[in-house]
């Protein structure tokens, strides 16, 4: 899920850049949010309840304008990927003190809105590996997120499977699927599965990194979606 934050005074420039922004998500099939702030003390305070991945920040606003802004966002979000707006280019050069990614000058255009949107994207993929740690009877081991094909349960224990092992320890598949990234989807009470190893889906079951799972009726929707968005990527 791709955190997104608009903070503008203008309303209408907040809409049309929005309309951009979310029609290019949409078409990579990409999971986001996305806020609108019309003022740098209402983003500032929403900060608090948790982070904003990318941050389109108009310059020139009210009383807090978007420089100082984003040096007080710096404190409480080091990580947030600031993008500029603005229609004057001589305040580009202050971005340099605030760790800005980019700018777009006003009046919008498309394509650099487009440009600026992917190279951000492609700084947040940029993140270190996510690993996932198992404790099994031989002892503990680091696996990437990435090489796990599906977890399956079985009473109290949990086994997961990579394209070169199967591990068993103990769990509970719930508190699994909430540490997982959003590739991974439950098709069944007893199965989580990683969309990037899925082959095929039936109406009853799933070929995953060569095996067939069960498919349940109640979560055959959310894995159809998911697999569609793979294809799209």
């Amino acid at each position: 899920m791709i955190r997104i934050a608009i903070c503008d005074d203008e309303q209408r420039l907040r809409k049309e850049l929005r309309k951009v922004v979310e029609r290019s998500l949409q078409l990579k099939g990409r999971d986001y949010q996305l806020q609108e702030f019309d003022c740098g003390e209402a983003l500032l305070a929403e900060l608090s309840a948790g982070s904003i991945d990318i941050l389109f920040l108009d310059i020139e606003m009210g009383q807090l304008n978007g420089m100082d802004t984003a040096r007080l966002l710096r404190k409480q979000a080091p990580e947030t990927l600031l993008i500029f707006v603005t229609s004057h280019p001589d305040y580009v050069f202050q971005g340099y003190e605030v760790k800005a990614l980019n700018y777009i000058l006003k009046p919008y255009k498309e394509q650099k809105i487009l440009e600026v949107l992917d190279a951000a994207i492609a700084e947040l993929s940029e993140e270190p590996e996510q690993s996932f740690l198992v404790k099994h009877k031989g002892g503990q081991k680091r696996l990437l997120v990435q090489n796990i094909c599906y977890f399956w349960s079985e009473r109290r224990k949990i086994h997961v499977r990579t394209e070169e092992e199967v591990l068993t320890f103990y769990g509970k598949l719930n508190e699994i699927e909430l540490e997982m990234p959003d590739c991974f989807v439950r098709i069944h009470n007893r199965y989580l599965v990683n969309i990037n190893f899925v082959q095929e889906t039936g109406t009853e079951y799933v070929s995953c990194a060569g095996q067939s799972l069960p498919l349940s009726r109640g979560n055959k929707q959310d894995l159809h979606v998911a697999f569609a968005k793979l294809l799209l990527e």
